[in-house]
């Protein structure tokens, strides 16, 4: 493998740039990561790597240790390699980790797509979705709907229609593995050097389509039926390259979605819209006089439950931020206090 293969891996011009600035290290992709271990793709190929003692001393945030997607400048020694410098991220795909911490936790970085996985049975959760594409939209990727098991019923449309009302102006596709042209419209969806991501709950499929589109089972996998949640079928993130040379990321299912940042005004684009209209400029949509949102809910023209799910996660970023803020000045505090 020679220095242009990393293109396999998604090295673009500008990665290839970047690194041009560490003439003594080697340029890497992660593609796997447990706690404090890696393994990278170089140009000698696959190899264990771990980050420089620098990292621990440095750096307070976990969001800035290198993870899966990332590129990063290695010293390649002959039992590991010594991740030395983390390169600039064009995406990152990131939550807020469950519980009162306001820590973030960063599922996957330098992606192109991410398909927001759901299955046409029981799990398909159109809040769910909602809370996805607000995520989905401030990171810097583009989000794709794929609706997963086609198979498992007898009304597809009724799930595109709904999912297509949620996710305005956002490409969807579909897919199932009872048959052999099942996956064509993905196929036809993946191009080339691209890295893509699949997000979704345990059990939704993201496993076996992984195994499809690499042309073997590398991944382990389970069925479920109509109402089965299903398990856990991936426990660590991992980056491949597929026989037609597409880059692709699987996850562990999310059983929570807690926000770090949000796009409230792509993802929930129709409620961003009518609020120009709204009688108030600060209008919360919720008692105020001549709020074009709620005259949309009477009218039928708007789910409640979306408007709800809105304001939900509104409050829910802003008590993050208040958070933040709060522990920044308490750090800062505890910093000119040790002086």
């Amino acid at each position: 493998m020679n220095q242009f293969d990393l293109n396999l891996f998604g090295a673009n011009q500008q990665v290839l740039l970047s690194s041009s600035k560490y003439p003594k290290l080697s340029l890497a992709r992660i593609t796997e990561h447990h706690k404090d271990r890696y393994v990278i793709i170089t140009d000698k190929g696959y190899q264990e790597a771990r980050v420089l003692g620098k990292w621990m001393y440095q750096t307070n945030d976990s969001s800035n240790y290198p993870t899966v997607g990332d590129f990063v400048m290695v010293d390649v020694l002959e039992d590991i390699a010594m991740i030395h410098q983390l390169l600039d991220r064009t995406s990152i795909i990131e939550r807020k980790i469950a519980g009162l911490t306001s820590d973030t936790q960063i599922i996957a970085t330098n992606v192109d797509v991410v398909f927001i996985c759901q299955s046409m049975n029981d799990n398909f959760n159109e809040r769910r979705l909602e809370r996805y594409l607000s995520m989905i939209w401030s990171s810097g990727a583009q989000p794709v709907i794929l609706l997963t098991k086609r198979d498992l019923t007898d009304d597809p449309i009724s799930f595109i229609e709904k999912a297509s009302q949620i996710a305005i102006g956002v490409d969807l596709i579909t897919c199932y593995d009872q048959e052999d042209d099942g996956y064509k419209e993905l196929d036809d969806y993946l191009k080339p050097y691209q890295t893509y991501i699949f997000i979704g709950s345990s059990g939704v499929g993201k496993s076996t389509i992984i195994n499809h589109l690499l042309g073997k089972d590398e991944m382990l996998t389970q069925s479920i039926g109509y109402l089965d949640r299903g398990r856990h079928t991936t426990t660590y993130k991992s980056l491949f390259t597929t026989p037609r040379n597409a880059i692709v990321i699987d996850t562990p299912g999310m059983r929570e979605i807690q926000l770090d940042q949000a796009d409230f005004d792509t993802s929930f684009h129709d409620i961003y819209e009518l609020s120009k209209s709204c009688k108030f400029s600060d209008c919360t949509h919720e008692n105020e006089p001549g709020c074009a949102v709620i005259k949309h809910i009477e009218d039928g023209l708007l789910s409640p439950e979306r408007l709800y799910n809105y304001q939900k996660m509104k409050k829910e970023l802003k008590y993050v931020e208040k958070r933040q803020k709060y522990l920044e000045r308490k750090r800062q505090k505890a910093i000119q206090k040790s002086r």
